[in-house]
């Protein structure tokens, strides 16, 4: 399903900041200044490596995380603090999360089913059992499982099942966005592949909007309509698919496309990639931003460093 342009952002992310206290003289800073919006029905690619804090801005967009400071908006409400009662509860039935370790986060003590219908028993979404009972079958079959799986256990599937069960469990409540941190990496890739063509099935469909986390460019660029890089809690460069895959500015994204294989053997045999080292760069990350494309490609980079990007792209 093609994002509304046309509509107001379903979440707006501006300046977040998350900041992690270890001990009196040291503070891990794992965000800094991020700004992003996500429209309804559009896919946001969130991509990084390990450590850059995309899972970070995943939790704390869905508030499991206290924000150190900046804003964060859902469907027009302020979520970035403390949250009325009424607020909290939107904010938990049309936000919903696919985390990364599937077997992790579902409890091995209770069968599928109880699983999947926990959100419906918390917020009483239903009138009788027989109607709680229909919506979790039919969620099942909407993520290919049958019927009979909801008297299972989590040990009793795979990994890609089990994470259908995840993806199931988000969708139950008919969320407005579902945040996918990583939800596909611990997955092999035939598996990713299906579980990939799933959610883009369930969007079609449902008109759901996510938050896309990962770190496997491929797929990103196969299920995102606009792209965020992320590197060391700082979001340098963001576009439309097309622009970053075609026309990167920020040298740390051309590194990234770089180390991409190709799946044929002669240009593989070819293919440079580029390094780069932040500390080695000169590049300051908390200097500038600049929107390019009628606003639709948006690097962070300084003066000087802007003017030598453009002239040599």
């Amino acid at each position: 399903m093609a994002a509304n342009k046309q509509a107001e952002p379903l979440l707006k992310v501006e300046g977040l900041k998350q900041y992690f206290r270890l001990n009196a003289g040291y503070m891990v800073k794992a965000v800094e200044n991020v700004s992003f919006e996500i429209y309804p029905g559009e896919t946001y690619g969130l991509v990084g490596e390990s450590g850059s804090g995309k899972s970070t801005i995943g939790r704390s967009v869905i508030r499991l995380y206290e924000p150190t400071a900046g804003t964060i908006r859902f469907n027009g409400m302020d979520i970035s603090r403390r949250m009325r009662k009424d607020v909290k509860s939107v904010l938990r039935t049309q936000m919903q999360m696919i985390f990364q370790d599937p077997m992790a986060s579902l409890n091995p003590r209770k069968k599928i089913g109880d699983i999947i219908g926990e959100g419906l028993d918390i917020h009483h979404a239903y009138r009788s059992r027989k109607e709680r009972e229909e919506k979790i079958k039919g969620i099942l079959a909407k993520v290919g499982l049958a019927p009979e799986h909801a008297l299972r256990y989590p040990h009793q599937f795979s990994g890609g099942q089990r994470q259908r069960v995840g993806i199931a469990r988000a969708l139950i409540m008919e969320p407005k966005l579902i945040i996918a941190d990583e939800c596909i990496s611990a997955l092999d890739v035939s598996i990713q592949a299906q579980v990939v063509n799933l959610m883009k099935d369930i969007q079609e469909e449902t008109g759901t909007a996510y938050l896309f986390i990962a770190h496997d460019l491929s797929m990103v660029k196969y299920i995102s309509h606009r792209i965020g890089v992320l590197h060391l809690g700082h979001l340098l460069e963001t576009g439309t698919t097309d622009e970053i895959f075609s026309h990167p500015i920020h040298p740390y994204t051309k590194s990234l496309l770089s180390a991409i294989p190709a799946p044929n053997p002669a240009v593989e045999k070819n293919r440079v990639a580029e390094s780069y080292d932040y500390r080695t760069s000169g590049i300051d990350y908390g200097k500038g931003s600049y929107h390019l494309a009628e606003g639709s490609h948006y690097v962070k980079c300084t003066d000087e460093e802007f003017g030598e990007w453009r002239q040599g792209g």
